[in-house]
């Protein structure tokens, strides 16, 4: 192996590793809000992906249809729980039942045409963000004090149904989508795209910008709150269900962002993002769950290492990967003393 080759290979692995810090992030900002493992974090790689594939091909994204029909069932809910307060049913079918209808009008207006690249790029982010909120609406408010396990087991189901979803409507099929940009720059042997730039300077803009909301807005602020002390949080007057619901919309509008850059480099079907969504979880197991800049050095390594193991094993580049996370729980382990019932 060659100086240039490990230059490459360590060029590959850190535009992967930042796709996984971002995801890594995602699923620690859910878990210290919600404490809920979010198994469904790569759904919206793979939905924002498939849905930016069919507005390039100027038709109505399959997700805004399925949008309206989980804000419509969203809505019946809330409606049904405020069926003596006629006036509180005006923010949730406003919120789940307008907002999707309008994105589905959008979608059928601006569709056929000749749209440039980041106007559908913004389409697709406005139709998967909202499946953030929705999904904790429906799945996970109704049990928020349940145990990390039963929390779990819900995520998991709803990681199934999503990816049985986007079977149904999306296809099998495979798509890449066109880049942001097509430009090329040398550094020394490397050859840079213009795109694997983006995926790593929109990552650290999007890190920059969740350190100011969380350390300069009031709604950063409570999530913190909320991250630190649920109990706390709603002493103070901290509503938990909406920071959940913050917490989850931000972690769609990072998945759904990660899969818009990573899309015209790596072919993404209905699936893609459970892979890419388990490495960025080892990353933020690495981290504890709780730090965000040991998530984000993980992801990095994570990164480099798989860049490495496709070159030299390819074979088994997913089973080193997987298997970096068995030295840390150990050690965890073995740093930690049994805390019995009682104590819980």
């Amino acid at each position: 192996m060659t100086s240039d080759i490990i230059l490459f290979l360590i060029q590959d692995g850190i535009a992967n590793g930042a796709i996984y810090a971002l995801l890594g992030l995602a699923i620690v900002l859910v878990f210290a809000v919600t404490r809920i493992i979010m198994v469904p974090q790569g759904i919206f790689i793979s939905y924002a992906a498939l849905s930016l594939s069919w507005l390039e091909s100027n038709l109505v994204p399959p997700t805004a249809w399925l949008l309206l029909a989980l804000g419509l069932l969203t809505a019946g809910i809330e409606c049904w729980q405020a069926r003596r307060r006629p006036r509180a049913m005006r923010a949730p079918l406003v919120k789940y039942v307008v907002l999707p209808a309008a994105l589905l009008g959008l979608c059928w207006l601006l569709a056929p045409q000749d749209l440039p690249q980041m106007a559908r790029m913004a389409l697709a982010l406005a139709l998967v963000v909202p499946f953030g909120p929705i999904m904790y609406r429906l799945a996970f408010q109704p049990v928020a004090g349940a145990s990390p396990l039963v929390l779990l087991l819900i995520s998991v189901a709803v990681f199934i149904a999503l990816t049985s979803l986007g079977l149904v409507i999306f296809g099998p099929e495979g798509v890449r989508t066109a880049p942001i940009a097509t430009a090329s720059f040398t550094l020394g042997v490397l050859d840079l795209s213009a795109q694997s730039l983006w995926v790593v300077g929109m990552t650290a803009l999007l890190m920059v910008l969740l350190y100011l909301f969380f350390g300069r807005t009031i709604a950063g602020k409570a999530l913190h709150a909320t991250a630190v002390n649920r109990i706390g949080a709603k002493l103070v007057g901290i509503e938990t269900n909406a920071a959940g619901g913050l917490a989850f919309t931000l972690a769609a509008a990072i998945g759904a962002l990660s899969g818009i850059l990573i899309s015209p480099i790596t072919t993404i079907y209905y699936d893609t993002g459970f892979l890419m969504g388990l490495k960025g979880f080892i990353a933020a197991i690495i981290g504890g769950l709780l730090s965000y800049p040991l998530t984000v050095i993980s992801a990095l390594v994570i990164g480099i290492i798989e860049s490495f193991s496709s070159f030299s094993a390819s074979l088994y580049k997913e089973v080193i990967v997987f298997s970096l996370i068995l030295p840390v729980l150990l050690l965890r382990s073995l740093g930690r003393r049994d805390i019995g019932e009682d104590e819980q």
